[in-house]
C-alpha cells in the first residue's frame, strides 16, 4: 500500500471518530436534564406520578418535546398521555374526554390544569415535588 494512500485512511478513520466521540458528548449533554446524571430526576417523575398527575401532549408538539427533553432520561417514566392520532390529524378519545385543548397540559386528580411550556423548577413548585439539589 502506498504511504500517501495509508495516511489519508489514518486520517479519515481519526476524522470519523472524532465526528462520533464528538455527536455522542454533545448527545449526552443534551440528552440528560442540563448536565444531570442519567435518571437523576427519577425522584422528581415519581413525586408527580405518586399524586395522580397526567401529562397530556402530542408527539408533533415543539413544547412538548422540550418538556420532555428536560427531564433527560427520567422522561420515559413520565405519566404521559398521548392526545394526537398517528397521523397527527386528530385527537384520541381520551383527550377529547378530558378536554385538553392545549400542548403540554398537566392535569392535577382536583382537575387544575397548568398548560404551555415550564421551567423544572416551576413544575416543582405548581406540583410540590422537591428537585434534587442543583437541578433547577
Amino acid at each position: 500500500m502506498n504511504t500517501n494512500r495509508r495516511n489519508y485512511i489514518i486520517a479519515g478513520i481519526v476524522i470519523l471518530l472524532a465526528i462520533v466521540f464528538g455527536g455522542y458528548v454533545s448527545y449526552s449533554s443534551y440528552a440528560g436534564s442540563k448536565g444531570t446524571a442519567p435518571g437523576a430526576l427519577d425522584a422528581f417523575v415519581n413525586c408527580i406520578k405518586g399524586k395522580g398527575i397526567k401529562f397530556y401532549g402530542a408527539f408533533w408538539c415543539p413544547h412538548c418535546q422540550r418538556t420532555k427533553a428536560e427531564f433527560g432520561d427520567s422522561a420515559k417514566n413520565l405519566p404521559y398521555v398521548e392526545c394526537s392520532t398517528p397521523d397527527g390529524q386528530g385527537q384520541t378519545q381520551i383527550c377529547i374526554d378530558k378536554k385538553i385543548v392545549e400542548y403540554p397540559t398537566w392535569m392535577l386528580p382536583d382537575g387544575t390544569r397548568v398548560t404551555g411550556e415550564h421551567t423544572l423548577s416551576e413544575l416543582s413548585q405548581d406540583f410540590s415535588c422537591s428537585l434534587p439539589a442543583g437541578v433547577s
